[in-house]
């Protein structure tokens, strides 16, 4: 693997989130094995900007790749540290897990200010007041195919104890969880807080979504586009075939019913399969002969109305 992980997606050290996943999925719609298929060159890219993107994409692996903790490979390195304190003490410190999910809760003891004199009393023996503990929030990282059809997650906190989290299939991107009585504990009797966990999804190379729509872009070759046929296509559920309707041009899209994400009130999404006509990457004679002899009897215009419109 490169040490240098962000040319290797062809980002700025400083880019987002969102735009390193944006160069992630650009490259790897492009190097994808299943439109690449035999090519041993394409393939291994696509294995580089995957693995590039396992840590980049990954909040707290890509801070401590900056800090030099990790490798490019994701190999600690010498004298890691997996927290950083912050000013005011362990009690104000900000950190995130050795899975990689942020918590981004305050540790401050919150009621020392507003219930300095209450305390006071209680130290003289007056009434003590209970407080419910504070809620706890994280940030948990899924992969697309887990938000969609729903997976069983673990966070691993940093004092060494776990959250098991259940993720419903059809989760959406920055959703967020509410696990009842998993965060801070009480004071003085009261009853725990609760953890918020943020989920974020990370792009799939091939499914996008749209709402609760799959679109999944496939390459026709010439001869599909023109004559039509059956064509193989992915789906969040497998593979099925779809017909391509004779005529198709680059930009035609075709829709799977039900075949899509399963919405709140039960609707079943679908999935839009958009064409894109590919050449062959050699044009022999056969073809150019066949194009030469079509066009000068059948030549058409196909910029015309762009010219009246414009």
């Amino acid at each position: 693997m490169a040490d240098d992980l962000y040319s290797v997606l062809g980002v700025a050290r400083n880019a987002s989130a969102g735009d390193v996943a944006k160069a992630y999925r650009k490259l790897a719609k492009k190097l994808h094995p299943d439109l690449n298929p035999g090519d041993k060159a394409a393939e291994d890219k696509f294995k580089q900007i995957t693995a590039a993107y396992d840590i980049l994409g990954d909040v707290e692996k890509r801070r401590r790749f900056d800090l030099g903790e990790i490798d490019g490979s994701g190999q600690e390195r010498p004298q890691q540290r997996y927290y950083r304190e912050y000013a005011g003490g362990e009690d104000a410190a900000r950190y995130r897990s050795t899975a990689g999910y942020e918590d981004l809760g305050s540790f401050s003891d919150l009621f020392g200010d507003l219930f300095g004199k209450e305390a006071g009393a209680a130290r003289g023996g007056g009434r003590r007041f209970s407080t419910r503990g504070a809620d706890a929030q994280y940030r948990l990282d899924v992969d697309f195919l887990e938000a969609v059809n729903g997976a069983k997650k673990r966070i691993t906190l940093p004092d060494g104890g776990t959250l098991d989290v259940t993720i419903p299939a059809g989760v959406a991107e920055g959703q967020v969880m509410r696990l009842k009585g998993k965060g801070r504990p009480g004071r003085d009797g009261g009853g725990p807080g609760d953890a918020l966990v943020e989920i974020l999804v990370s792009p799939h190379p091939v499914f996008a979504r749209e709402g609760d729509d799959i679109v999944v872009e496939v390459p026709i070759t010439i001869d599909e586009a023109v004559l039509g046929g059956k064509i193989e296509v992915p789906t969040i559920g497998g593979r099925v075939f779809a017909t391509v309707p004779p005529g198709s041009s680059t930009g035609k899209t075709l829709r799977l019913k039900g075949r899509g994400i399963k919405g709140k009130g039960g609707k079943q999404g679908d999935q839009l399969v958009k064409l894109t006509v590919v050449l062959p990457e050699r044009i022999d004679e056969d073809l150019k002969k066949l194009a030469e002899e079509w066009r000068d009897k059948h030549g058409y215009d196909p910029r015309r109305k762009l010219r009246e419109q414009a």
